[in-house]
């Protein structure tokens, strides 16, 4: 089972984590899971030494008179949420607002984060590096959401403006720091997406590790699907432990190489564009109603 479009988990977590758990094999992993769809995360990889938006935890027995915002342009949200549900940003004249709405997430019992709005979304946007199998795929730019006071959306999730966009050595370098600093190996998850933004000083900053269901935005790396389409394959079997693909409809494909005289087995990798017409046929035969 691949975890994909499971936007509503973050109103009923401990139930979706206890679906997964009866899940025979769930990726990314049941411990991956567990660990992401709490921000609280982000701590853990702040202590690593990864650059993240400053952030200030406020948990539910701090309701009382004594609580203090920081100053300037605030983002309030809850650290169990997802598709920006539940998220507002604030500007200096509305620290009434922005206390009722953490006073309402703590009176749920919710622990809060309150973040200083970074101003350079709003011209250059966010930057999502899509990883798959630990291994960089492709970027996009994601425009601003928070653009005006109040919660973003009553919705599963809110609409995005998505296009493709080119990291630079500076955004693959604290992506990669990130991944590798992880309890796990990168290798192990099938995908991850990395959000970065831009501080103050114009330097990458973590906002957001993605790897319970992230959007993914396959149309927009070029073979992107093609590279998830292997690495599902790879981890369900159909590769076999040598990356072949014996469990496939038409029997085994052979290793690039085993048809160029001369050069028989000198690679060990299905290439996507042998693989995906036999994924195509297997899919097609699951749906075709029994004769």
């Amino acid at each position: 089972m691949v975890i994909r479009s499971t936007w509503d988990y973050a109103e009923r977590r401990d139930a979706f984590l206890a679906w997964c758990a009866r899940v025979p094999q769930v990726l990314n992993s049941i411990q991956v899971l567990a660990w992401n769809t709490d921000k609280t995360y982000l701590r853990a990889l702040a202590d690593a030494g990864i650059p993240t938006v400053p952030t200030t935890w406020v948990g539910p027995d701090a309701l009382d008179a004594t609580l203090q915002l920081p100053a300037g342009p605030l983002v309030v949200k809850p650290s169990i949420s997802s598709g920006s549900q539940n998220t507002s940003r604030y500007g200096p004249t509305d620290r009434r607002a922005a206390r009722a709405h953490v006073e309402r997430l703590l009176s749920d019992g919710r622990e809060v984060m309150v973040q200083p709005y970074v101003g350079s979304v709003d011209t250059d946007g966010e930057t999502g590096l899509i990883y798959v199998d630990g291994s960089f795929s492709h970027a996009v730019r994601k425009g601003p959401l928070l653009r005006a006071p109040g919660v973003v959306t009553d919705q599963l999730w809110a609409l995005e403006d998505i296009s493709p966009r080119v990291p630079d050595a500076e955004e693959l370098a604290v992506a990669e720091a990130t991944l590798d600093a992880l309890p796990w190996h990168r290798a192990t998850l099938l995908y991850a997406r990395v959000d970065l933004v831009r501080g103050e000083d114009g330097s990458p900053l973590l906002l957001e590790l993605e790897l319970a269901e992230p959007s993914l935005f396959l149309g927009l790396g070029s073979g992107a699907d093609a590279r998830l389409a292997v690495a599902i394959a790879a981890r369900l079997g159909y590769l076999g432990n040598d990356r072949r693909s014996d469990l496939l409809p038409g029997g085994p494909l052979r290793p690039v190489g085993d048809d160029q005289p001369g050069h028989e087995r000198t690679e060990r990798f299905v290439g996507p564009e042998r693989l995906l017409p036999r994924l195509r046929q297997t899919s097609a035969h699951l749906r075709s109603p029994p004769r």
